[in-house]
């Protein structure tokens, strides 16, 4: 019986006959997409109306012994959408009047080398700011580092252009953001991002991708079907790409951003404009978000996520009250298309 068998799912909720129609039509599609894509596992879930209509594993946590994939429990590299997650601890620092965003990271970090552009906090979290991406073996670097270690990776680059003439997407800019976050809270940053974000939304398995520990329910991670991924530390880059999570978890997180409540009105719309160049063009994200429109031309944010072993989505239609939530257990995958397919599904 197909109610009985959501029930078993999440926050317990019936589905009903649309939804069901539905769910039948999805799981189809997000099989044809684990085989054709040579996914080893993936967990999906949706919520629609606070509600998790729809969560389900495909295929394998670990392929030798076989250990399948279950939303609740199993930990994925969550990949970029860590910067949604820093984006809104960055919100509760504006409101707590500690930052600034259209101050200069100089304010904050006056001894961060200095530039031939001065650029702000909103430059920098909105991808505006010119630092530049990994250089040969930096995105898969084995080598435990702090924040601060990470800063010094790239601190004495010159900047790509002028800030706010282009948008150039990377993580070292969520690293120095994270620098800056930590410094004016006066505590580490993973201990910041718990006290105001995972703590307050109850997400029990959101964590730090340690290195050095051994974290019960992580998944393995692949770079093909049956090719483990190498083995990568996250600690120092954990702001733009380091934290752990399930797809049940994430689901929460993105409920949160249909009706803020750690955040300001004000805060939360920072994150979910557009930003735009010096050029008047938008950029098309925020903070920590993609901001584009639904079929039905309403607003909805998201964020992909592209790590060592990690593929991932989490998407967010707030009019329609749809959260989507897409993780998978290896690299390169695009994700987007299927996600898109999956609201097209769910949104009506």
């Amino acid at each position: 019986m197909l109610t009985l068998f959501f029930t078993c799912f999440g926050f317990g909720q019936n589905s009903r006959p649309t939804e069901t129609k539905n769910i039948k039509e999805a799981r189809k599609l997000a099989k044809r997409f684990l085989r054709k894509q040579r996914v080893p596992g993936m967990s999906i879930s949706v919520s629609k109306n606070n509600d998790l209509v729809w969560s389900q594993g495909f295929g394998y946590a670990n392929r030798k012994p076989k250990v399948k994939i279950k939303p609740d429990k199993t930990l994925f590299r969550i990949a970029s959408i860590s910067k949604s997650i820093t984006a809104v601890a960055l919100a509760k620092l504006v409101d707590d009047n500690l930052i600034n965003l259209d101050e200069s990271i100089y304010t904050y970090l006056p001894d961060y080398p200095k530039k031939e552009y001065d650029f702000t906090v909103r430059e920098l979290a909105g991808h505006l700011a010119g630092i530049r991406s990994y250089k040969g073996s930096e995105f898969t670097l084995n080598k435990k580092l702090s924040i601060s270690e990470g800063v010094a990776l790239f601190k004495n680059d010159s900047l790509l252009f002028e800030p706010s003439t282009q948008f150039f997407y990377n993580t070292f800019g969520y690293v120095l953001l994270s620098e800056i976050m930590q410094t004016v809270s006066g505590t580490d940053f993973v201990s910041l991002v718990n006290k105001s974000v995972i703590d307050p939304l109850k997400l029990t398995n959101t964590m730090l991708d340690a290195s050095d520990i051994t974290i019960p329910n992580k998944t393995n991670f692949y770079r093909k079907k049956r090719v483990l991924s190498t083995v990568v530390s996250n600690e120092y880059k954990v702001a733009g790409g380091g934290f752990l999570s399930t797809s049940e978890n994430l689901i929460k997180f993105g409920q949160e951003l249909i009706l803020p409540t750690l955040i300001s009105e004000q805060s939360f719309l920072e994150l979910t404009t557009s930003q735009r160049l010096k050029s008047d063009n938008i950029t098309g994200y925020g903070i920590g978000f993609s901001v584009e429109q639904t079929k039905h031309n309403t607003v909805k944010y998201y964020h992909t996520g592209g790590g060592v072993g990690a593929s991932t989505i989490l998407l967010i239609c707030p009019k329609e009250e749809l959260v989507i939530c897409v993780l998978t257990n290896r690299s390169n995958i695009s994700v987007q298309f299927f996600a898109e397919q999956l609201e097209s599904i769910f949104i009506d």
